[in-house]
């Protein structure tokens, strides 16, 4: 309220109040002789009165109009301040939705990249079982061979021994028999020379 629309008090001078509203003092005394209060208050006041209620009447409805229009600026508040918040809680809708969307992703990349990698490390370890068991069937075959290889060998140098000590041992008996031999020409010399031993037709 403005201080230019304050409402003055009424004032309880009659003759002040009577001057202001050009009622003369005859027609109060008239009016107060009959003893009727309400047409004294009436041609005392009622002016100010009247102008009070129209002054009320105007407060009154600035105050309704004052209130229409905050309610209507709380009510366009209230929208834009929804609208916003709807606005935001959409923005974040969208970029919780475009998150999970790219960890969704990368959560199916990261899948992917693990069963690759799981795929290639088993055949590279199927390659490898693949590769030690042939190099373990080519090295089992190699110790077959070389232990064929050994045993012929072997066998071979058995032979050769068996003939060597076969062929040695018939020298060995050839010599005892030249021996035998040699002994006996010597024995036949000794008795020769002794003349102890004649030859048939020697008689």
């Amino acid at each position: 309220m403005n201080a230019a629309e304050v409402i003055p008090m009424p004032n309880n001078d009659h003759h002040q109040s009577a001057a202001s509203q050009n009622i003369s003092p005859a027609a109060v005394q008239e009016v107060a002789g009959s003893g009727n209060i309400e047409k004294i208050r009436d041609i005392l006041f009622g002016a100010q009165l009247r102008e009070y209620e129209r002054r009320f009447t105007r407060l009154e409805e600035r105050l309704v109009k004052e209130a229409a229009d905050a309610r209507e600026d709380a009510r366009r508040r209230f929208d834009s301040l929804e609208a916003f918040i709807k606005q935001e809680v959409s923005a974040l809708g969208d970029r919780l939705r475009s998150e999970n969307q790219q960890r969704t992703q990368a959560t199916e990349d990261v899948t992917r990249e693990l069963r690759d990698a799981s795929r290639s490390l088993m055949n590279k370890i199927n390659a490898m079982d693949e590769h030690n068991t042939h190099v373990q069937r080519e090295l089992r075959q190699q110790i077959l061979d070389q232990a064929k290889n050994l045993a012929d060998e072997i066998h071979l140098k058995h032979d050769d021994l068996s003939a060597s000590l076969q062929r040695e041992s018939r020298e060995l008996r050839n010599d005892k028999a030249d021996r035998a031999a040699l002994a006996n020409l010597f024995t036949e010399l000794a008795l020769r020379l002794n003349h102890d031993f004649k030859l048939p037709g020697e008689e």
